[in-house]
Parts: C-alpha cells; structure tokens; sequence
C-alpha cells in the first residue's frame, strides 16, 4: 500500500513538473543595430542573420519607426509610445532623452517593466538611451527598471573607449581590440548570460549594438572588406529634391567630389561594423541551440532608424521622413513562424513592445495601453488573417550578392530594378529565396504615424552666415543636417490599393509634402498641389486623429473615408 501511494505521489509530482515545463512562456531575444537602412541594402552585410533568422522565420518589408532619430525611435521602442505620449523629442536631456522627468515617467512603464513582474529574467546589454549615464540623470547608477542583469553603454554609440554602467557600477574599456570592441563585449555577455538562464524560467535579452552607427569602426579583421564598393547610386541619389521642404531645397547639387567620397567611405565601413554584428547573430542562435532553447525562443531583429547617403544631395544621416529614413529591417523567427516567409503589413517601432507581452502571455487590458498593437497573430501561421497567399519560386540556380526583393546593385554600383522579364528577376528572387511565401493583404493597419522636433543651435563652425538662423549638424560645405522648421508628422497610407504619404511641417509656410508611393516609390514628385481635396482632406484628418492619439484610440481604423481610386 505504502509502495502505491508512494508511486502515485511520483507521478502526481512528475505530471505537476512537466505541466510547468510545458507552460513556459516562450524566452524572447531582441537584437536592434543603430542606424541600419532598407533602401541602402543594409541587409546584405550579414548572411549569416539571413539564413539564421530571415530564412528560418518572417521578413517584414514594411517596417517603420515612429521617428528618424536614435533617442526617441528608441524610447518608442521600450514604451509601445509615439512621440506625442512619451515625448521624447531628440537627443538630448533637454529633449527629454533618458532625463530625470522622462526616469520618473514614461521609464517605469517600459516592456521590461511587465516582462520581469510576470516572471521574465531580462538581460540588457550595448546602447540604450543616448543620455544614458548622463550625471544630470543619476550617472552610472541608474539601473533601468525592468533589468535583471544590467550591461548599459553611457552615451551614444562608439567601439572603442567607453564605459558601461555594469548592474549600476562603472567598467570602463580602452581600445585593445581583444576585450574591448564593445559590439564583441556584447556578443560574450550575451553567451555568458545564456549559460546562466534556467530551464523553467523564461528569458528577455536585448542586445543593442553600436553598428552600423558613426563613427564606423570595424572590427581589425574586416577592414578589408568591400573595398571594391560604393554607395548605392539610387534614382534619388545626387538630385536636387524638387519641391521638397526647406532644409532639403538647401543642399548643394551636384554634390562636391569630396563629399561623394566620404559618402562611399561611409557605406563601406557600415557595411563592416555589421560583419561583427553578424558573428554576434551566430554566436546567440548556436549557443541557444546549445542550451536547448531555439525552438522556444523568439528573435527579433532590427533597426532604430534609417539612414541616407546621397539622396536629395543629402550628404549623409537620418532625420527625413523619406522612406530611406524611416523604414528598417524586420527579421522574426520563432515558434509557429513559417520558415522563409515574408509579411507585408505595415508594422511600427511601437508594435514591439505589446508583442513581446503578448508573447509574454500579459492580459489584454495590458496592451490595449500602449499606443502599438501586438503583431503576434501575424507571425503564427495558424492565425494568419489572409487568404490570398502567393508562392514565387525562383527560375534559376543563379544568385546575386547585391539584390532585395525588387532591386539589385550592378557591377557599377548603380540599382536597377527586378522585372519578371529579364535576368535580374531571376537573381532577386534567388536571393531572398527559393521558394517563399508572401502574404500580402493590408488588414492590419493603414497607417503609420512618423514625427520629428527639428534641433537648431546659434553657433555654426565654419559657416559664419547661418550663425542664428536655425540650423545644426552642417558640414564644411554648409550643408545642414537639420533645422528648426524639420519639424513634422507624417502619415504613410496603405491599403490593398493605394499607398500614400503625407507630411506636414511645422514652418512658416505650412509645408506639405504629398507622394504616389505606388506610382513614386523614391518620393520624388511631391503632388501636394495637385492631389485631389477630397485626398488631402481624408490623408491631413487621419494625421490629426493619430497626432493626438493614445493607447486604444491609436488601434481605430480610419475615421474618414472615401473612394481614392
């Protein structure tokens, strides 16, 4: 009888272990570079993140942030929050960037926040917040909320000679490559964190890197790569915007031969930081797989903003509501995501954060207080809303090194576009995949909100002319990075049949700026004056509906609506 109760209390225990085995949530890793661009090819550098992620899950490729800046696209980010809610205008600790106001509001109620009350371990590690460690907001000794194990650079991106805030003490690193390139540092505490984790608890690691951001610095043993190339010569690239706003009616065109060559320097030596980046991708996904968490592990990888090199005689940086500056790469693998897919709805920066708690199997009521939605049901396919799912399969063994899903770089450096009768087709759809699905209905959203706060300062070296005018970040050729009146919101508008952007600057004028991204996929023709009203109406009241929005009010489709076609 003893024996009996004994064994049944043995396999009571054994049912109530493997029960809470098997109720884990799913462990969830973010990766987030700095600065790395779509519309640049900022992809191609990493192969090894292709085929460990992309190929193994979902591609998003259309993929947008709330703001082309670091500070607040990253604050967007932690919070579900656009600009509006979390303001955080800039860079600064006068625009809110990680200040002792933005600690004691929008902070205590970031992702990680939620995601270590509900049982997360959290780990983070590399660039957090450009202010961070800032003095005037509690230096070093600030630990986030949310943070288990606490690994934050103080400042904005570098590779060498920093200081990280390790669990609120400083650890201060030189320039030895072998200990102190910081996105190899990240690399190894994120393995060393991993050897730590339990098999009953799931796990938050966001790893932040300094790639692909200024001031480029790679890793010794790629400083040899890509020598041959330069920057894409892109159908924008070394034009005069025409009616486009101030800041951008201001550059010089042609573009002096020394900028263009800083410009191809710029593209290549990007391209380099992400080579290690890339180790890094690796280095996680092997070490998961070694530990016995892959298949239960989500990995998310991206981007904060953009970046431009060239376009418009843009001479190079971020900041524009072009999509060159706004659209970055989404890679998602993970349980119950269909392997070498692809997704074409529109997703934010502010999405990331209710997914994850979603993921995280946190309530509802929960996430209808962020601002983004949960974009889970768009990665399992057994939820997937869509029905008209096509199958493209590539014609030829043949591959390309330099192709996205309608573009490719020829031998000259110059982007032609894919068609389905010629050669290049057959290179593009090669390498993306051999066969791959593409789910292409617009349903879960249809618009995405952008917005930026111009910076000016009174002082420019150099260019004693713009001294008190307004403007910032010039170049020894006067050309100015930003503005007072860059300030703007932008909507980009996407049904099944039409896609439109619509931004509305904050200047003396009244700018608008209004393009056919069907029929203008490089921005190039600005038809604010000759869209019809009833387009302009319905585009300028959706941007003052989502310009004010909060939390749920942010889900609602459009309120106004009319045929476009």
């Amino acid at each position: 009888m003893a024996t009996v109760l004994l064994m049944s209390m043995f396999v009571i225990f054994a049912n109530i272990v493997v029960g809470a085995i098997a109720v884990k949530p799913p462990n969830i890793v973010l990766i987030l570079t700095d600065d790395q661009d779509v519309a640049l090819f900022g992809q191609y550098p990493m192969p090894k993140t292709k085929q460990l992620i992309a190929d193994a899950g979902m591609t998003f490729t259309n993929m947008f942030v709330s703001s082309p800046l670091c500070c607040p696209s990253r604050s967007s980010i932690l919070t579900g929050q656009f600009v509006h809610n979390h303001m955080v205008t800039n860079n600064s600790q006068s625009g809110n960037c990680s200040s002792t106001s933005w600690q004691s509001s929008a902070e205590k109620k970031t992702f990680p926040v939620y995601l270590q009350a509900n049982g997360y371990k959290t780990f983070f590690a590399g660039k957090y917040l450009n202010e961070y460690g800032s003095p005037q907001a509690g230096g070093v000794a600030h630990v986030p909320p949310g943070w288990d194990d606490w690994n934050g650079l103080v400042g904005n991106s570098v590779y060498y000679n920093y200081t990280l805030s390790v669990q609120g003490q400083a650890e201060s690193h030189g320039d030895n490559y072998q200990q102190d390139y910081l996105t190899d540092v990240i690399h190894r505490k994120a393995v060393n964190f991993l050897n730590s984790v339990s098999s009953r608890k799931p796990f938050f690691m966001m790893l932040s890197t300094p790639a692909c951001h200024q001031p480029f610095t790679s890793a010794p043993q790629y400083l040899q790569n890509f020598t041959d190339r330069r920057a894409p010569r892109t159908k924008h690239f070394n034009i005069h915007g025409k009616d486009k706003h101030w800041l951008v009616e201001k550059t010089i065109t042609p573009m002096p031969n020394d900028t263009i060559e800083l410009i191809d320097d710029f593209f290549r030596n990007r391209w380099r930081t992400l080579l290690s980046v890339d180790d890094m991708v690796e280095g996680v996904v092997n070490k998961l797989k070694a530990i016995g968490e892959l298949n239960n592990t989500y990995i998310f990888f991206t981007s904060d903003n953009g970046y431009h090199l060239g376009q418009f005689s843009l001479p190079y940086d971020k900041r524009q509501f072009y999509d060159f500056d706004i659209q970055v790469p989404l890679m998602v693998r993970g349980p119950g995501v269909k392997t070498n897919s692809t997704c074409q709805e529109l997703v934010m920066s502010v999405d990331l954060a209710p997914t994850f708690l979603n993921i995280g199997k946190i309530g509802q009521s929960t996430l209808d207080n962020f601002d983004g939605m949960t974009f889970l049901n768009l990665l399992t396919t057994s939820h997937f809303p869509y029905s008209d799912v096509k199958e493209i399969k590539s014609t030829s063994n043949n591959s390309s090194p330099d192709v996205t899903d309608s573009y490719f770089i020829d031998d000259q450096g110059f982007v032609k576009e894919c068609s389905s009768w010629d050669a290049a087709r057959a290179l593009c759809v090669s390498w993306h995949a051999a066969k791959r699905t593409v789910r292409h209905t617009i349903g879960f959203r249809e618009s995405v909100l952008i917005e930026y706060f111009g910076e000016h300062v009174n002082d420019i070296p150099g260019c004693p002319s713009y001294e008190n005018q307004g403007l910032s970040q010039c170049d020894t050729h006067c050309v100015c990075r930003d503005s007072w009146n860059n300030t703007y919101g932008c909507i980009r508008y996407e049904t099944q049949q039409n896609s439109y952007k619509y931004c509305a600057l904050q200047d003396t004028d009244n700018f608008v700026e209004v393009y056919d991204l069907r029929a203008d996929p490089y921005e190039l023709i600005n038809i604010a004056k000759t869209a019809s009203p009833d387009l302009l109406t319905k585009l300028s009241q959706d941007l003052a509906d989502l310009s004010m929005c909060a939390g749920e009010t942010c889900h609602k489709k459009s309120s106004s609506s009319f045929n476009i076609n």
